[in-house]
């Protein structure tokens, strides 16, 4: 990307799509399309698993790329460790559909597995990056539309900061191989526009929320990445507000490190430990 700044949005998306190649593919795990209240979405159905209970993915990508293409297999290998299925969703895409577009596909696809029977608590949120964010935001929605709240949310390297203001967005920039101030400005500005007040909405900019009443939240980052003080502060604010909240930095990693699924020990162990806090939950 930074070779080709005259790299075209379609091309971004393919290569993006490219993004699944470091996850090994789960064993045991079928896939199915779908279009769940009125978004495209690919069911994740390990063997064996409990489809009564559901994880709402959203993928990661800057608002701006990425899909379930990208991220099924992350997904796999989170739903089998859980004994559960996921729903891994192509919400509507910036610039094309700026914010709220994907918050309110969020929405529609929680309405729609609620008027299924799927019950509230055996549904979860979880996304990374900018999916992070939406797993956090989207539930923000759901509170404000009195909708019951879900079982849980699971964040990735969550990117909330709008304003773009964490101390290792500097620090780490060193260590960091993907989210650059230069590149999260860009996807901003897809994603808000020029109305740099939409940096302080809560919706967009979960920092800036209430979380009282918030379900528990498990927060996963990389020591290494620049958007490290973006976990770390959410899991500020949502423990303030009691919040049965736990962070998980692994040092040395990157962002998203989970990706590394079924290669790395690392994303394994990580995986590994959400399991465990999810059946404890």
């Amino acid at each position: 990307m930074a070779a080709n700044p005259s790299m075209t949005m379609a091309d971004m998306r393919s290569l993006f799509d490219e993004w699944e190649k470091p996850t090994l593919e789960p064993e045991d795990v079928t896939y199915k399309s779908d279009r769940v209240g009125g978004v495209d979405a690919i069911w994740v159905y390990p063997i064996g698993c409990d489809k009564s209970k559901v994880l709402i993915y959203t993928h990661g990508g800057g608002f701006a790329v990425g899909s379930s293409t990208s991220h099924r297999k992350l997904a796999g290998h989170v739903a089998k460790a859980l004994g559960v299925s996921s729903l891994v969703l192509d919400y509507r895409r910036s610039p094309e559909n700026p914010f709220p577009a994907q918050i309110e596909d969020a929405v529609a696809v929680y309405k729609a597995l609620l008027e299924s029977g799927i019950k509230a608590k055996d549904i979860g949120t979880i996304g990374d990056s900018a999916g992070g964010n939406l797993a956090v935001a989207s539930v923000l929605k759901f509170r404000e539309l009195a909708l019951e709240l879900p079982r849980c949310v699971i964040a990735f390297s969550p990117w909330l900061d709008m304003e773009l203001s964490g101390g290792t967005l500097d620090s780490n920039a060193e260590t960091e191989a993907l989210c650059s101030r230069g590149v999260l400005e860009g996807m901003r500005g897809m994603l808000l526009g020029e109305d740099i007040t939409k940096c302080k909405d809560p919706l967009a900019n979960p920092l800036y929320a209430d979380f009282k009443d918030f379900p528990p939240l498990y927060i996963n980052a990389g020591g290494a990445e620049t958007l490290l003080d973006d976990s770390r502060r959410l899991y500020a604010r949502a423990t303030e507000a009691g919040v049965q909240a736990t962070l998980s930095v692994v040092e040395g990693m990157q962002h998203v490190f989970p990706f590394l699924a079924g290669r790395a020990p690392e994303a394994d162990e990580e995986i590994s430990k959400i399991a465990t806090w999810y059946q404890a939950l």
